[in-house]
């Protein structure tokens, strides 16, 4: 009886290693940071589902938008837009750097917009042309830099985005909170509609918030979505990421890399 209860554990033994040992591998071997952002730029660039989602997006903008026309008030009225993940496709960036081994940085990103190549997001010229010819004003609100006006400029018009002209490009200044651009939107114009791949691109109870209050803000916000903010997809990056190590972005690879893999949920 005893060399049967002893095989037995053996037996159960030999199986516990099996099953926990490549898993414990499989954790340290798998990387989020940098590698990560592939896989996203992957399902951007090559799924019916990413352009669904985008299209849906900004069909359901030309609806509200012909509402808004119906109703609208003694202001002209105008639609403030993001840039990058919203109406031009950064995701070669997103692949370059990840298969490089690299995250984000200043100096290759700027290498990227440069090149003036940026393809668009499914649905988005047909949108802000449709707003143009009812007279309603686009901005482009981007936390590009003051360096990149020219090329971003030249991008836009490459595909005949509506008011792409320095008037109508607001770019980053001292801050990346969007709120005083949009404040200085609003002092001639009623804007109708938000749009955006990152929260802070809609209000400013979404900026440099815990992740858990940038939740919570979202679904207090729940009304908004669909009527005056519209969400375009981006897995790739943005402030949903960097609320999960607190903004600190100067943490080495290997750190964020430690502190994204203990939000994720398993079993």
């Amino acid at each position: 009886m005893m060399k049967r209860l002893l095989t037995g554990m053996l037996i159960v033994g030999l199986f516990a290693c099996k099953t926990t040992k490549p898993l414990a591998e499989q954790a340290q071997h798998t990387q989020l940071v940098p590698e990560g952002p592939a896989w996203a730029a992957l399902w951007q660039q090559q799924s019916g589902e990413y352009k669904a989602l985008c299209l849906q997006a900004y069909q359901l903008a030309a609806l509200r938008l012909d509402q808004y026309l119906a109703t609208k008030g003694n202001k002209p009225l105008a639609v403030v837009t993001d840039i990058d993940e919203t109406v031009l496709d950064n995701s070669p960036y997103s692949v370059h750097q990840a298969l490089s081994g690299k995250g984000y940085d200043d100096k290759s990103w700027m290498e990227w917009t440069a090149k003036v190549v940026a393809d668009t997001v499914p649905g988005a010229p047909a949108f802000f042309k449709y707003a143009a010819s009812k007279g309603v004003k686009v901005f482009y609100i981007t936390n590009r830099l003051e360096a990149e006006r020219a090329v971003t400029l030249k991008n836009l018009q490459r595909y005949n985005f509506p008011d792409a002209d320095d008037q109508h490009l607001l770019l980053k200044t001292t801050t990346s909170g969007k709120e005083s651009r949009r404040q200085q939107v609003l002092q001639q114009f009623e804007i109708v509609m938000l749009f955006g791949d990152n929260l802070s691109d809609f209000a400013a109870i979404f900026d440099k918030k815990p992740f858990e209050e940038r939740n919570a803000a979202a679904m207090q916000s729940a009304a908004s979505f669909g009527s005056r903010f519209i969400v375009l997809p981006n897995p790739m990056y943005g402030d949903w990421e960097g609320a999960l190590y607190d903004y600190q972005y100067k943490l080495n690879t290997q750190q964020k890399d430690s502190v994204l893999k203990s939000r994720l949920k398993n079993y």
